[in-house]
């Protein structure tokens, strides 16, 4: 069996002896139904991981002993910020998910003149939280032990109109450049992903204006969830460390 790994925000030592919070122990305790003296691995976003191992299991509560620290880090070499146009339901999820298994750093949600979900107030609030629990989960599953960050929903403009040294792309079905013929970034890599119906051409422009090269990924359309992982893999093959 697989040595689960857990998340905990909390500082970690060799040695401490620590309750796990409610919902990693829900799931150490009901869903996995493991017991004392099995091993888990513990992390809390700032590097490496913890062995640890199972002192105390009930249904209400799991508590752990810290064990030695291992600093195994397999972050992309590639630093990588996805804006990603906020897609309807599960489709955000899934590219979420499958954006931090490959290897994205931060991930900004942008309202765009196309895109289709309307949050605003708590209601957003609670989504972006839903979504940094999605990212946790994902380095659970994928061995990552810094987690990427959801950053507040902003609109497209802004986002656009930030200063950064990132190689800046837009993915355009008319663009002049592939992955294959973009120069090596410098720093980063900053991606915009449209809506389902695409950016308008005022906010193609307003891209172009502030310095995003237009790429190509292939003859074919694709939707945004689709369009956004292809391209990261590309670029991860390209700048980063998929092979």
């Amino acid at each position: 069996m697989r040595i689960p790994r857990i998340y905990e925000a909390v500082d970690l030592r060799s040695g401490l002896a620590l309750p796990l919070s409610d919902e990693a122990a829900n799931h150490v305790g009901r869903v996995l139904r493991m017991q004392v003296g099995q091993a888990l691995v513990l992390f809390n976003g700032q590097g490496g991981q913890y062995a640890a191992e199972i002192t105390h299991a009930d249904k209400k509560s799991v508590q752990v002993l810290v064990g030695e620290f291992d600093a195994y880090d397999c972050e992309s070499p590639l630093p990588f910020h996805l804006g990603q146009v906020i897609s309807r339901g599960e489709k955000m999820e899934f590219t979420i998910q499958k954006s931090v298994e490959l290897g994205v750093n931060v991930i900004t949600p942008l309202f765009s003149s196309r895109c289709g979900v309307k949050l605003t107030g708590e209601r957003l609030e609670k989504k972006i939280q839903q979504w940094q629990s999605i990212a946790i989960a994902a380095c659970e599953q994928c061995g990552r032990n810094r987690v990427p960050e959801i950053r507040p929903a902003m609109q497209l403009h802004d986002w656009l109109a930030e200063q950064t040294d990132d190689l800046k792309l837009n993915l355009h079905p008319k663009a002049e450049f592939s992955v294959n013929t973009l120069p090596a970034p410098q720093a980063g890599v900053r991606l915009l992903i449209g809506p389902e119906g695409g950016l308008s051409d005022e906010e193609i422009s307003q891209a172009n204006s502030q310095d995003f090269i237009d790429i190509l990924l292939g003859p074919r359309v694709l939707r945004t969830e689709t369009a956004a992982l292809t391209a990261i893999t590309a670029l991860q093959c390209r700048f980063g460390d998929l092979a």
